[in-house]
């Protein structure tokens, strides 16, 4: 393999992302804090080395750009604020072009790496002929309701409903995460809010192809949930899963080059209004213990969303909210980002592992999250440390106390 020395690809970074790697001047910061560093041939710092020398096949060619979480700890950890995310983002969609690919399996060294692209290749193919990420036909989107005790009426394409709720494919589409949207469901019925869904035209947000660099079938569901949504005319758009939130706060702009006409709310967000507002009632402890909250890194980190979930939690009945040694900004990923389940299945249990040891330190019975990712991810890991935490979504937590 050749390595041409140029500035191509940090200008490229630059028009892309708006990551300037140039003012790295490689502090290391960002590797002291990136929780598979381990676990990299290149650590985050050396990538922007890379970047910033333009040598695109060493980057390209090597499992370190999957093996990012995606989780902006690098972030946090910079003194400049750059993202090595942004960066990794636009390598892998650098990646998924076909030279590459051939260039990667002629390497000969990780078959995993390969093996692991060509299921992000058949991922794409899934969600660009099914709209999800299960492959199952994409009007069952609404299954999630057969359970309901009462199935709110408008649930789908009312347009005189004052909230829009965008349910995600994880939690429509997967029996396991269904207790999440059926929830909040109830905790909005609770509290007389009348919303409505997309319903079978509500397609993957995009997240996973975003990270998985196939941007351009991204954008062709951008352009059709936010055409779907405009044509309700509702003037909020809540999401219960972080990265949904997170594409259609951030990035739906970004790649629309305009506002969307309406605002994009977490749950977290809406259901702590509702207990500001007294509009919940909420029972006399059934249970009581310590709870703890895991903070999703798109809903933390990358939104900047800290205090809506801990303003709930504190106020429940029967149990003592605590923190965990890591939370807010430095709190450590879940481990279930960035496709790296797709590359090394391990490496997200080593990082899990950390996660969950962190809630049994501080002795909670609880763990809440507002993810149904990170939910998935450390109910895994608490059963495999054979610990006693129930891990729920905040959605779940607070369906459970209420009158």
């Amino acid at each position: 393999m050749t390595i041409t020395l140029s500035t191509d690809l940090g200008k490229l970074i630059r028009e892309e992302c708006g990551e300037n790697v140039y003012v790295c001047y490689q502090c290391e910061r960002c590797s002291s804090g990136c929780p598979t560093v381990t676990a990299m041939r290149y650590r985050p710092a050396q990538m922007m080395r890379l970047a910033q020398f333009g040598m695109e096949d060493a980057l390209a060619t090597d499992a370190s750009i999957w093996r990012c979480l995606g989780c902006d700890t690098c972030t946090v950890h910079c003194p400049h604020n750059l993202s090595v995310r942004r960066l990794v983002e636009v390598m892998r969609q650098k990646v998924m072009q076909e030279r590459y690919l051939g260039d990667i399996a002629s390497l000969g060294e990780d078959e995993e790496l390969l093996k692991g692209m060509r299921s992000l290749g058949t991922l794409g193919e899934r969600i660009s002929t099914h709209y999800n990420v299960s492959g199952e036909d994409n009007t069952a989107r609404l299954a999630w309701t057969d359970n309901l005790d009462e199935k709110p009426e408008g649930l789908v394409h009312d347009t005189e409903a004052e909230l829009a709720y965008f349910v995600g494919c994880v939690s429509a589409m997967f029996p396991m995460s269904y207790g999440i949207p059926q929830s909040f469901a109830t905790v909005l019925s609770s509290a007389g809010v009348r919303f409505t869904t997309l319903g079978g035209d509500e397609q993957c947000c995009g997240f996973p192809l975003m990270m998985g660099g196939q941007l351009k079938q991204a954008e062709a569901l951008i352009h059709h949930n936010v055409e779907e949504m405009r044509s309700l005319g509702i003037p909020r758009l809540v999401a219960t899963c972080p990265s949904c939130y997170h594409m259609w706060h951030h990035t739906y702009p970004e790649v629309l080059g305009e506002p969307l006409g309406f605002e994009v709310v977490h749950a977290v967000e809406v259901m702590s209004d509702l207990m500001s507002e007294g509009r919940l009632e909420l029972a006399e402890p059934k249970r009581t213990g310590v709870v703890t909250y895991h903070d999703p890194c798109d809903l933390g980190r990358k939104s900047g969303i800290y205090d809506a979930p801990r303003e709930i939690l504190s106020q429940i009945p029967g149990y003592t909210f605590v923190e965990m040694q890591q939370s807010r900004e430095h709190a450590l990923c879940c481990g279930g980002g960035g496709n790296l389940e797709t590359f090394d299945p391990d490496l997200v249990q080593e990082v899990s592992a950390q996660r969950i040891a962190q809630a049994a330190e501080v002795n909670a019975t609880v763990l809440v999250s507002a993810c149904p990712q990170c939910v998935r991810t450390l109910s895994k890991a608490a059963r495999a440390n054979k610990l006693r935490i129930r891990v729920m979504d905040m959605t779940q937590f607070l369906k459970a106390t209420l009158a």
